[in-house]
């Protein structure tokens, strides 16, 4: 019987784009890459970036094209593809790569060891004896067949589909030379038959280059294998960051008895148990205990984190000393180290936009070479009359070219500087912001949650009311506050914390915090709804980015923020409330007012800390020629205090801005020829984030303003500024040395090579080393900052 259709699913919308990871096997320069983006490409709505240096590719598709055609489409330009693990699925990587990494060690073995004697032999006069050729032939078979064989099983799936790389560069050059040697042998077999131990052959009495197709074939090799184990280490970042999540973690049942599960189990809700030195298994809020938790492998930060009950924490992280109960908020792939994984491995897969001239190069560069290399050798028969050393000189030319070091130079550099970032707790979003962070001169930093640490606490609550108008009804520090707490709990601004922290602290035990009861007075008793340790109900609540909220708590129309804020909603501000404000500033405190049912009723100030980290990540900003700025919403006098005290100059302080005045103070530096970069955390900061050069946004702070940044700092500190545009600029030069000696080394050699200077094993080392020498160049990227 026909199954029945649930008439409540939807047919999903074809047109909806997804992103597809695949690992591919096959690829060895950037002809491969650029072969297989221009397959994908041809599927409709479908956009492929393939990164040579992680075999990987990212695939944005449409719905309506499925994973199987991505794959046989793959499969159809000569590679294989399959899925990648997704992020948090408790994968550790290629598991893969290792064996191919022995398997070309092991051909790498027996062909050196076979060359040695070939390359004797051939080269030493003195070491021949008579028919030398024929053993020198049989040892060099196996060298270009079996050992060589990756070069020419790729380069003949690549012939079959109507593509040339370089492992058809390598496998037409070995081949020449040990199929023109051995028709050498075969045409005359007693070729090197009067050769005598002492009396030696001359090298211009023979033809044969078994010695060339061997050392080239062994240098290759040697070169693949050493590239393979280079890139793997630039790679291992991300790996390692993938695999440090916890494997198991024990679930709390209602009834108190633990079980043992594995991660991809949990689901959000669930209760874990967390003993010291364990990993937390996933993103949550601690239920009860206390203890100091590691985040050094999210934050990048090595003094751990005190937490408590109402504490978020992070899966990954480590539990170092108390026993902690944690509800989970976020499991699998959505928790921060999977949303980190992910982050990291598209900003290592998509295309830089210094890659394009190489990329278009590498399009051609093997079809050019082709041509090169057989116009080589008729010039040289034709107009020298010398076919040796024409076919010598082809031979060459097709050994030197690499377009391998073109496709390295770029995805390798990569994959190493986002690797070292994400050591250090920077994630950049895409491979676009190395550009953009290289000419920032001018980086614009928030206050609060930025420099300071963003965890205010309540200072003091004064009524006030303008002259000769009463309080609005029942309204002293202790009801301000619990109307203030109920107001500010849908906000995610530090201030609106901290006031609606002290309210539930004040309302568990029936008083103003010590702090805040000195500065209102003689607080006693709380509201008669305040006896609970909860807020009162708050209705039709209403953020104004930067400007305030406003919301209904117990019948009473509430409106908090600066003045002109409550003057816009109809509340007449007057000198005493402004004097009131004005005191709590003077004391360097930040204050809000409260506005009860269109009257001021209070002002609550609140402080906060600057950050230890903060003069040494300013300092840090300047010794690399960026100028610092302090842009923020709070007051004159608090923003005076916070530069004075982390060594930003005071003509460089503007306070009380709003958030489309953040906005304005960018572009007003753009416009002034500066390249600008803006450090925020609130939702008050996402546009100015938008409108830099270069956004950079806290971890801790809030998703708005991560999604409107182009890197996040998980350690929220301003010496991650610094470390992020340094890191940056120092990847973007890796990148600017290796294409400058992937095309340095190309354009030399092919001339050199074409005009018979250089002898075809040396161009085969010089070939294998120069792909080594850019991995491992980019390479030093993995010491950076150490």
């Amino acid at each position: 019987m026909a199954a029945r259709q649930n008439p409540t699913l939807e047919a999903p919308d074809a047109t909806a784009l997804r992103v597809v990871d695949l690992d591919i096997q096959g690829m060895t320069c950037a002809s491969c890459v650029g072969r297989i983006e221009r397959k994908l490409g041809k599927l409709p709505g479908v956009e492929a970036s393939v990164n040579l240096a992680l075999e990987s590719a990212q695939v944005t598709a449409p719905a309506s094209v499925s994973d199987q055609e991505l794959l046989d489409t793959v499969a159809a330009a000569g590679y294989t593809a399959t899925p990648k693990p997704r992020a948090g699925a408790g994968d550790d990587g290629d598991t893969s790569a290792p064996e191919r990494d022995d398997h070309l060690l092991a051909r790498f073995i027996v062909a050196a060891t076979l060359t040695v004697p070939v390359l004797l032999v051939s080269m030493v006069p003195g070491a021949q004896f008579p028919q030398w050729g024929w053993v020198v032939a049989a040892l060099t078979t196996p060298v270009v067949t079996w050992a060589a064989w990756p070069f020419h099983r790729a380069s003949a799936i690549n012939a079959r589909h109507g593509a040339s790389t370089m492992d058809t560069l390598v496998s037409i050059g070995i081949a020449a030379a040990y199929l023109f040697s051995l028709g050498q042998l075969i045409l005359d077999p007693g070729l090197t038959a009067h050769a005598m131990w002492g009396m030696p052959m001359d090298m211009g009495e023979h033809q044969l280059y078994f010695e060339v197709a061997a050392t080239v074939a062994t240098f290759l090799l040697l070169g693949r294998w050493l590239e393979h184990r280079a890139r793997r280490s630039a790679a291992d970042a991300l790996r390692s960051l993938l695999a440090l999540g916890a494997r198991t973690a024990r679930v709390v049942h209602d009834d108190g008895s633990l079980t043992e599960v594995p991660v991809g189990a949990l689901g959000v809700g669930d209760v874990i148990d967390v003993r010291p030195g364990e990993k937390i298994a996933a993103d949550g809020v601690v239920l009860s205990g206390h203890s100091a938790v590691d985040t050094a492998v999210i934050t990048g930060e090595s003094v751990p984190v005190e937490v408590g009950p109402d504490s978020p924490v992070t899966g990954a992280t480590i539990n170092t000393s108390g026993n902690l109960r944690v509800r989970l908020t976020r499991v699998g792939e959505d928790t921060t180290l999977a949303s980190m994984g992910r982050m990291i491995s598209q900003a290592q897969t998509a295309k830089a936009p210094i890659t394009r001239l190489a990329d278009r190069i590498s399009a051609v560069f093997v079809p050019v070479v082709l041509a090169i290399a057989a116009l080589t050798f008729v010039v040289w028969w034709l107009a020298v009359g010398d076919v040796r050393d024409g076919f010598v000189a082809a031979v060459t030319v097709l050994v030197i070219a690499c377009p391998c070091a073109l496709g390295l130079a770029t995805p390798v550099a990569l994959v190493a500087g986002t690797g070292r970032g994400s050591q250090l707790g920077i994630l950049l979003s895409g491979p676009q912001v190395l550009e953009e962070a290289r000419g920032v001169n001018a980086v614009i930093l928030d206050k609060t949650g930025t420099l300071t640490e963003g965890r205010m606490a309540l200072a003091g609550v004064a009524v006030s009311a303008p002259s000769g108008s009463p309080l609005p009804a029942g309204l002293g520090p202790e009801r301000a506050l619990a109307l203030a707490g109920a107001a500010e709990e849908g906000s995610e601004h530090p201030i609106a914390r901290a006031i609606a922290e002290a309210a539930r602290a004040a309302s568990a035990v029936d008083t103003l915090p010590a702090a805040a009861s000195t500065a209102a007075g003689d607080a006693a008793g709380s509201g008669e709804h305040a006896a609970s340790g909860t807020l009162l109900e708050a209705t039709g609540f209403v953020s104004s980015a930067g400007g305030g909220v406003a919301a209904t708590v117990d019948g009473n129309a509430v409106v908090l923020g600066k003045a002109d804020h409550l003057e816009a909603a109809g509340i007449p501000v007057g000198a005493e409330a402004v004097a009131a404000l004005a005191s709590a500033e003077e004391a360097d405190a930040t204050a809000v007012l409260l506005g009860v049912d269109g009257r001021v009723g209070a002002v609550l100030s609140v402080t906060d800390t600057v950050k230890p980290s903060s003069a040494a990540g300013v300092a840090a900003l300047k010794e690399l020629g960026v100028t610092p700025w302090l842009v923020t919403g709070d007051n004159a006098a608090v923003a005076a205090a916070v530069a004075a005290e982390v060594g930003i100059a005071p003509q460089n302080v503007i306070a009380g801005v709003r958030p489309e005045g953040k906005v304005e103070q960018v572009r007003s530096l753009q416009a002034a020829g500066h390249r600008v970069a803006m450090v925020g955390d609130g939702v008050n900061d996402a546009p100015a984030l938008a409108a830099a050069d270069l956004g950079l946004a806290m971890g801790a702070g809030t998703d708005v303003a991560r999604a409107s940044a182009d890197i996040e700092l998980m350690g929220s500190s301003v010496t991650q500024v610094a470390q992020a545009i340094g890191l940056s600029r120092a990847t973007l030069k890796i990148i600017r040395q290796n294409l400058f000696w992937a095309f340095a080394y190309n354009v030399l050699g092919l001339p050199v090579a074409a005009l018979g200077m250089l002898n075809p094993m040396i161009a085969g080392a010089a070939m294998a080393a120069s792909s080594v020498i850019v991995v491992t160049n980019a390479l030093r990227l993995r010491r950076w900052g150490r």
